[in-house]
């Protein structure tokens, strides 16, 4: 049976130009820094984001950590969203590593934490108190339907991090998807901030890693935090070369995605049993609401598999779709008659 995996768009395998990649190339130890396929992927990621020097790390998660660790001492404090994958998905890495207070903020249905929550949420210089250091912003945002933070708005963060003498750290996880929606260079969105990740495996199809950008300074420092964290890894050039195919390759075709969950949420919308906030659809992925109490997300989500597609339960009455490369427009025709079947 055809199945289609909407679940996320890390489920996505290499193609066959990554492999082919992969297989030729050129390694070094990258904890010598000889490693020429690493360090061509991190020249290509400094340039592409307009940021002096970039880190290979092996996942998003230590990416964000490496920059978190690198910024803030123990019992400083960052303030960061509610909803954002730092605070809700990364274990509380910060502070079981690292010592670093979450200062939570709530997040908006878009994405953005409130200037004058920002501002609130900024200690004062009382010995009662731990040191704000560091905002934490994610673009696009994963829990707030994939919403694009635009220029304006991190312009305004920067404003108050410039007042109030803190540092930025963006989660771009998905920044490329943001530069697609809102239609500018993804150095656009990336300039306000002091440090950056984005993953290699989120919708680029590479199979493995993200990296992190910012200066020369923070990136030795951020190189030394990797090591401690066993992130040193070696002949990694084999990973890197996936890495720089899809910075080659996928990021231009990312609005393929886009215009996919779109077309996705707007045949959803016609069931009565399911609300979709078609407003919040900009990127690749679309939070789908059962209106019905006589069947949960997991009930759902079941019946769905067995009609050949699959997705990923994310609330009491939610699901999430999530399109990637593998997914054609086909495959939405397919999915949204497996909803018919799955909802009667």
């Amino acid at each position: 049976m055809k199945m289609v995996d909407l679940r996320s768009d890390t489920i996505t395998r290499p193609t066959p130009e990554m492999r082919r990649a992969m297989a030729d190339a050129e390694v070094g130890d990258d904890v010598f820094g000889e490693d020429p396929t690493v360090n061509r992927l991190e020249s290509m990621a400094a340039q592409l984001l307009g940021k002096e020097a970039a880190l290979f790390v092996s996942s998003g998660t230590m990416g964000n950590l490496v920059s978190l660790l690198t910024q803030c001492g123990r019992g400083d404090e960052v303030i960061l969203g509610d909803q954002s994958h730092i605070f809700f998905y990364e274990q509380g890495g910060m502070a079981a590593l690292g010592g670093i207070h979450p200062r939570t903020v709530a997040n908006q249905p878009d994405g953005t934490m409130l200037p004058e929550d920002i501002e609130y949420a900024v200690r004062s210089d009382n010995i009662h108190f731990p040191r704000s250091r560091l905002i934490a912003l994610e673009n696009t945002h994963n829990r707030c339907n994939g919403y694009p933070l635009d220029p304006s708005y991190l312009r305004t963060v920067k404003a108050l991090a410039t007042q109030y003498r803190l540092k930025i750290h963006m989660d771009g996880a998905r920044i490329f998807h943001a530069a697609a929606a809102l239609d500018v260079p993804a150095r656009e969105l990336v300039a306000m901030v002091d440090s950056v990740t984005f993953c290699l495996s989120k919708g680029l199809c590479a199979p493995v890693g993200s990296v992190v950008c910012g200066s020369a300074d923070f990136i030795g420092e951020a190189r030394r935090t990797r090591k401690v964290l066993g992130g040193g890894m070696r002949q990694a050039g084999v990973l890197a070369a996936a890495g720089i195919v899809a910075l080659e390759r996928m990021i231009g075709r990312l609005a393929d995605d886009h215009q996919n969950a779109r077309k996705l949420a707007e045949g959803l919308a016609v069931f009565d049993d399911l609300s979709i906030d078609l407003e919040r659809v900009r990127t690749n992925i679309v939070f789908i609401n059962i209106a019905r109490t006589d069947v949960t997300p997991v009930e759902l989500a079941q019946k769905l598999k067995l009609q050949g597609v699959q997705l990923l339960p994310t609330g009491p009455r939610q699901l999430r779709a999530v399109t990637n490369y593998h997914v054609a427009e086909a495959d939405i025709h397919y999915t949204l008659e497996a909803f018919g079947k799955a909802l009667r």
